[in-house]
């Protein structure tokens, strides 16, 4: 097995916090593969690279020979993680659940070793468990502890519904690495309290207490807001290969690196070299390209990569559309938007009236096409850059 500081090199690498590292030196020092796990309820039906951060962590792991345990929280997905929501999650039907959970298995091994890894299903140990085993596993926990998490704490706070099976989540999420043994679970810096949950729960049932490593949440296309399908900002990896290339060539040249660091294999030293040739003048678009392309051809082939950057250059050529087009989600609570409307919003025009005369002049294209129709109704899913004049771009994309 690799040696100890080689191995916390690959571990630290875009990591958020190790709680504790000391004891993780300690696990690493006894010699025997971990027992790493991390876990995803299948809420939707697909995964995107906001989620591969972690896979991607738990792939390191992998290829330093320790033992991985990919969950799918076919229970808790029953539940909803109410991590990060003011509201009360409405829960999925069973047949919902299993659709998406056979997807995310067949997602996963896109990046993960299909051969070295164990796919658990938590509602093998939960159900078991009955109304009695459910009681006595609520008892090891407090409504004080609980409360102490800051969603829940700003619901009660404000008065928000906090339903009962919510305080439920994190316990069953902690039992989960106590039925695995878990040496060591991954999550985004979200999931910190659901983590520690589990080190306590360890503990409780006498076990060693697992090590809490934590990831950053990716931002979305956006640069703002995590990345979610909810908010239009995602970039899909089942997305078709143009489609996933486009999306990332918009990503702005600052959130480019955070990208790099985060999803892309190359080693510290490339992304070094690559930041000082920009800095040195060179077109941070040619980067742009690189990280692309390395994720087309993670998630499809190298092919696919190849005719994607083609294609990209020919279309933004032919109309003279930067690749570096901010996203622009807009809600719309499913009523849509009229052209007009969607171009004043975003700022590529100062009012409506002026997007009208834009759009009647033919100053306006959607996705290179000249638009006729100012009146326009742009619904959900309807995702395009629009272009004002020969300067104003936007990538909209209309979100109910």
């Amino acid at each position: 097995m690799i040696d100890i500081p080689q191995q916390l090199d690959v571990i630290r690498r875009g990591s958020e916090e190790i709680v504790v590292e000391k004891e993780l030196v300690a696990k690493l020092e006894k010699g025997r593969p971990l027992r790493v796990k991390t876990g995803f309820d299948p809420t939707a039906p697909d995964l995107h690279l906001g989620h591969t951060v972690v896979i991607n962590k738990m792939r390191h792991f992998q290829e330093l020979g320790h033992h991985i345990m990919f969950l799918i929280g076919d229970f808790t997905g029953l539940i909803g993680d109410p991590t990060g929501r003011n509201v009360t999650r409405k829960p999925l039907t069973d047949e919902q659940l299993k659709d998406n959970a056979h997807t995310y298995r067949e997602q996963v091994f896109k990046i993960l070793d299909p051969d070295k890894t164990q796919i658990c299903f938590n509602s093998a140990w939960v159900q078991p468990l009955g109304a009695v085993g459910m009681v006595k596993l609520a008892a090891q926990h407090t409504v004080a502890r609980m409360l102490e998490r800051d969603d829940f704490e700003k619901r009660y706070r404000d008065g928000q519904p906090i339903a009962i099976h919510e305080l439920l989540y994190p316990l069953c999420q902690a039992y989960d690495s106590v039925v695995m043994k878990a040496d060591v679970e991954l999550g985004g810096t979200d999931q910190k309290f659901n983590l520690l949950v589990g080190r306590r729960l360890q503990e409780s049932y006498g076990q060693e207490p697992q090590i809490a490593l934590t990831m950053p949440i990716l931002e979305g296309l956006d640069g703002a807001q995590k990345m979610s399908k909810s908010l239009g900002n995602y970039v899909g990896i089942t997305d078709p290969p143009q489609d996933m290339f486009g999306k990332l060539m918009r990503v702005s040249d600052e959130l480019m690196w955070r990208y790099l660091e985060l999803l892309s294999a190359c080693g510290q030293g490339t992304l070094a070299k690559w930041r000082q040739e920009v800095e040195e003048g060179a077109n941070p678009r040619d980067i742009k390209f690189r990280m692309a392309a390395e994720q087309v051809a993670r998630f499809h082939s190298a092919k696919a990569a190849e005719d994607a950057k083609a294609a990209f250059i020919a279309q933004f050529r032919e109309n003279r559309i930067p690749g570096d087009v901010k996203p622009h989600p807009l809600r719309t609570d499913g009523a849509g938007i009229v052209l007009a409307n969607a171009i004043k919003e975003v700022g590529l025009t100062v009012s409506t009236s002026e997007a009208r005369r834009m759009v009647t002049q033919g100053g306006v294209r959607i996705d290179g096409e000249k638009a006729v129709d100012a009146s326009l109704l742009l619904e959900a899913g309807f995702d395009a850059v629009i272009q004002v004049g020969k300067r104003r771009f936007a990538h909209i994309h209309i979100i109910d």
